[in-house]
């Protein structure tokens, strides 16, 4: 289900967003009744405070919503969706002026409050509707949330519906939709045509591997997106507990949060020549599984000792690196759920990512601000480089350094990345633990609109 706006032209109820230092100002000016509602409903303008005003005939004739404090609403985002969720159903519009970064970001949390994962259990959706808000736009704000959406459900699917080929079903789905080209190198065929870590981390499952390579745009700049599909990571033989196997339908985060970015860039026409590679694997364990002190020769010639058959993810996204970087697009980009170095330094809510490009980094900063999609810039510390070069092999994929395990990763990564001039590295979580407004517990997109927000400067489109 695509997220809608209200129909701008239709009679609609106002909603006022009240902060609480202004609630007894704004009832001050109210009719008598809605004081005395107000009154009784002990509405004092805290964040996500709601009260609705009856009409004479029971109808609400308005509502209005707590803002509660600055200090409050620092401690979350898209507050308003609490209201997208608990109004009764109609049409709705924001009273007074708002400005654009704040009518965008209530706009989204509207939109994103109406996500469900329906696919297994029949759900209620809101029933409230918003008029898109002066100032925001809404064409963008659709496209936005419907790859948001797109890379929740591709998250929230469990493994046994989401393999190697349904993940290539889904891409293809979106091609299809917006008359992109794909390819794909499955099997066998990843030895013949060089993809040695990407079949070496698959072989074991009876899923086939694959890596998924779709192209988008015939002008502007050239834009790479790289995602770690892995659709279920058991750990191979350095088999994981059943704890933290428990999310691992979650490891292919990164190839869904890619092509949710995919699609909001081609649902806006962005003028930019676009290309997305998945490497989509099953890491499991057979008799022909990788195993720990296996070395590997990677596409870029680089050799690898497999210290840890759990740090797999890494092995796929280099074969894939090495191939985008042959072309040498303008930006590359890789997005995984590589590290639980990378949750322990900043938790759930943050998406770190690593880029040497300073004007880059800046830009993805900047707009994770403006676009309320947290990110945090980590160092590709140059210094850790010996940590990761074995002595029986050019690289160490699970180096017993024993710290910065998410720069280690990182810097495994970008020696791939030997002719591109800007590429960064998202190492996301991929996953809400806990519910909040507009993002209940499930899969999420982290990144994506923080970079889609930059890359009109970053590439001058």
């Amino acid at each position: 289900m695509l997220p809608l706006f209200a129909d701008p032209a239709a009679p609609s109820l106002p909603l006022h967003l009240v902060p609480e230092a202004g609630a007894d100002g704004f009832f001050a000016a109210r009719a008598p009744a809605e004081q005395a509602w107000r009154k009784a409903a002990g509405f004092t303008g805290g964040l996500g405070q709601l009260v609705l005003f009856p009409g004479a005939d029971g109808s609400p004739t308005g509502a209005a919503f707590g803002l509660g404090t600055p200090q409050a609403r620092q401690r979350g985002r898209f507050h308003l969706a609490e209201a997208a969720a608990r109004l009764p159903e109609g049409d709705w519009h924001l009273a007074g002026d708002l400005g654009a970064d704040e009518a965008n970001e209530a706009a989204l949390a509207w939109l994103l409050a109406g996500y469900r994962f329906d696919r297994y259990k029949t759900v209620r959706r809101p029933k409230a509707r918003l008029k898109p808000p002066a100032g925001c736009d809404a064409a963008r704000l659709r496209a936005i949330a419907g790859g948001e959406f797109l890379t929740r459900d591709l998250i929230n699917t469990p493994a046994a519906d989401m393999g190697p080929e349904e993940l290539e079903g889904a891409a293809r789905a979106l091609a299809e939709e917006f008359g992109a080209g794909i390819e794909t190198v499955t099997g066998e065929a990843l030895l013949e045509r060089n993809f040695p870590m990407i079949h070496a981390v698959g072989r074991a499952s009876p899923r086939a591997p694959r890596l998924l390579d779709l192209r988008w745009g015939d002008r502007g700049p050239a834009l790479t997106l790289v995602g770690k599909g892995v659709c279920f990571d058991t750990g191979g033989l350095n088999i994981k507990t059943g704890t933290l196997m428990g999310l691992m339908k979650k490891d292919m985060g990164g190839a869904a949060t890619v092509l949710g970015l995919a699609r909001m860039i081609m649902d806006l026409k962005l003028p930019l020549r676009l290309r997305v590679l998945i490497p989509a694997v099953e890491n499991v364990i057979s008799g022909n599984a990788l195993k720990p002190k296996d070395i590997l020769t990677s596409r870029k010639g680089l050799t690898v000792e497999v210290n840890d058959t759990d740090a797999e993810g890494r092995l796929v996204l280099a074969d894939a690196l090495a191939l985008a970087d042959e072309e040498r697009p303008d930006l590359m980009i890789s997005m995984a759920t590589l590290t639980g170095a990378a949750r322990t330094a900043v938790g759930p809510d943050l998406a770190p990512f690593y880029c040497d490009d300073e004007g880059f980094a800046a830009a993805l900063a900047q707009a994770g601000g403006r676009v309320a999609d947290p990110v945090w810039r980590m160092p590709f510390w140059t210094p850790y480089e010996a940590v990761i070069e074995p002595d029986i092999a050019d690289l160490d994929n699970a180096p017993g350094f024993g710290f910065a395990g998410s720069i280690t990763a990182a810097l495994f990564l970008r020696r791939f990345v030997t002719e591109s001039p800007r590429y960064a590295h998202f190492d996301i979580y991929g996953w809400q633990p806990t519910a909040a407004p507009g993002r209940p517990r499930g899969g999420v997109g982290q990144g994506a609109r923080a970079v889609l927000e930059a890359l009109p400067g970053v590439l001058g489109l």
